[in-house]
């Protein structure tokens, strides 16, 4: 779907184009014939496109990241449209420490859903992928397991001290009400979308709410 003329997969790339460089981004699909058009949209943006098992998640998670000679493999879900540029940036620069194996926002909901980022040391979650792979739900979930296991590694969990109102609000797009909420927060941006992180979607979303 498209919002202002524009494919939602695009303002996700556009967004992390701002820390990254085109050829560290890899979108990852499944090769159900039915993902065919997100294989071609990546062609026609030239990034990298994987393409796995449409079940097991994990191990198109992984396998995505093998393609690369990275250290650290960032998640970004297909429904965060307004992942913070200034997030990915500052957890980027805790990883290039190589102090822990998984740094993430996500615990505790400190920040809004649909701003979540998760970023986690390959040779790790190598070591894991077997037990991941055996459960439904972990092999769903890419990164469920590391949650429940905290105590088998280093972990650092980026949280969420300037705007802790916007905690666990509602910005991931999955339903109709989601693309609409979405579609009238992007309407307002007088300038290019990347130049809105939480402070200002925030202060939209509190504008129409």
């Amino acid at each position: 779907m498209q919002i202002e003329g524009k494919a939602i997969l695009q303002y996700i790339v556009e967004r992390l184009l701002i820390s990254l460089d085109r050829q560290d981004i890899v979108i990852a699909t499944s090769t159900e014939t039915s993902d065919n058009s997100i294989a071609e949209f990546a062609k026609s943006i030239a990034v990298r496109c994987y393409r796995g098992s449409l079940e097991n998640v994990a191990v198109r998670f992984f396998e995505a990241a093998t393609t690369t000679n990275w250290d650290y493999i960032m998640r970004i879900n297909g429904d965060n449209i307004f992942v913070d540029t200034k997030v990915v940036s500052s957890m980027m620069q805790i990883a290039q420490t190589d102090k822990y194996s998984f740094i993430s926002n996500v615990k505790n909901r400190t920040f809004p859903k649909g701003m979540s980022v998760e970023i986690v040391k390959i040779s790790y979650y190598k070591k894991l992928l077997p037990i991941i792979s055996a459960s439904d739900s972990y092999r769903e979930h890419v990164t469920l397991y590391l949650y429940d296991n905290e105590e088998l590694n280093n972990y650092y969990y980026f949280t969420n001290t300037i705007l802790p109102q916007a905690s666990g609000l509602q910005f991931a797009l999955d339903t109709k009400e989601d693309f609409e909420r979405t579609t009238k927060i992007i309407s307002q941006f007088k300038t290019a979308h990347t130049n809105y992180n939480l402070n200002e979607i925030f202060e939209i979303y509190q504008e129409n709410n």
